[in-house]
């Protein structure tokens, strides 16, 4: 039998595109401002349980030309927890530290990680490769910068993204793997973003009627790099895979256009004699950490396992 998404999922899958398929006959255009709109609006309507966190501080990081803003989650102030960077999805052209607010209180909280968000610069205004600067930039300074804060936290760094922002996750892994002194202990890519020239069997098979849509990830990846970058040269998929890289969980979901590129990334870091795990949903769909209310269960087993996997356990 073929496998279909989750239960939960189906009558909201059919209403979405029933919408946008009337809307699209009414002349609809899909611009930047409204796929802001439309995940800020997902993410409110059924990211509802939502935890208090002991401190949230806002903050800069300076990093170069742009200061990049940064929010800080400490679930217990008065003890030194590791640091976890977290980088928020959006296909490099939507999704904030606002949007994202929730997740990270449940990460914070789940995963007993001291939690910092930065709200990278995004596409078209800010096309690649500013995004990967300022996150680049966030990864070198926060340990400086919340010493200098006297937040508490333990000397440890490890870094999580989802979709565009676990494709970001995966550049700093490739990028600083060859700076001695600035090891990144864990990452967490969650239905990550990695293969930019779409090569994969997922693309197609998965291309329509699950919510992102394969011609929506052509248009945020032309909107995100200007004209003439090799897109397969800054894939993280075709990246160089040393045993310096750190070890890694990626989580994929079945209904997802970006699943077989997540599989073959965890293949790779395991060649390169890293530690890596693949935990795949096959009733899911992309960006279904932001439905939660609709798929509680499947959000408590990741943000379960995300912190089993970030504490060193088995999950």
């Amino acid at each position: 039998m073929k496998k279909k998404p989750h239960l939960s999922l189906r009558p909201w899958l059919r209403d979405f595109h029933a919408r946008v398929a009337y809307l699209t006959g009414m002349g609809f255009r899909q611009t930047p401002t409204n796929t802001r709109e439309f995940l800020a609006r997902l993410t409110a309507r059924y990211v509802t349980k939502i935890p208090e966190i002991a401190e949230v501080r806002d903050d800069l990081a300076p990093t170069g030309d742009f200061s990049v803003p940064l929010r800080i989650y400490h679930p217990d102030p008065g003890e030194e927890l590791p640091l976890l960077l977290y980088f928020h999805g959006g296909g490099h052209m939507c999704g904030s530290v606002t949007v994202y607010d929730p997740i990270c209180r449940k990460l914070a909280a789940t995963a007993r990680h001291v939690v910092v968000a930065a709200d990278y610069r995004l596409a078209p205004e800010n096309p690649y490769p500013a995004g990967v600067e300022d996150v680049l930039g966030v990864a070198h300074t926060v340990r400086d910068l919340l010493a200098e804060r006297k937040v508490r936290f333990k000397n440890e760094l490890s870094i999580a993204g989802d979709s565009a922002g676990g494709a970001l996750c995966a550049v700093v892994s490739r990028l600083m793997q060859f700076e001695p002194g600035r090891r990144i202990k864990r990452q967490v890519l969650i239905y990550p973003s990695l293969d930019y020239t779409l090569s994969l069997p997922s693309v197609e098979e998965n291309a329509d009627g699950y919510m992102l849509q394969t011609d929506k990830i052509v248009w945020y990846l032309d909107n995100y790099f200007p004209r003439g970058v090799n897109r397969k040269s800054v894939s993280p998929l075709f990246g160089e895979f040393t045993d310096k890289l750190p070890e890694t969980l990626v989580i994929t979901a079945e209904f997802c256009p970006l699943r077989d590129e997540g599989a073959a990334y965890c293949r790779k870091v395991q060649e390169a004699g890293v530690k890596a795990r693949q935990l795949h949903f096959d009733d899911m769909i992309h960006a279904y950490l932001c439905m939660e209310d609709l798929v509680p269960d499947a959000c408590a087993e990741t943000y379960e396992a995300v912190a089993a996997f970030l504490n060193g356990k088995d999950f």
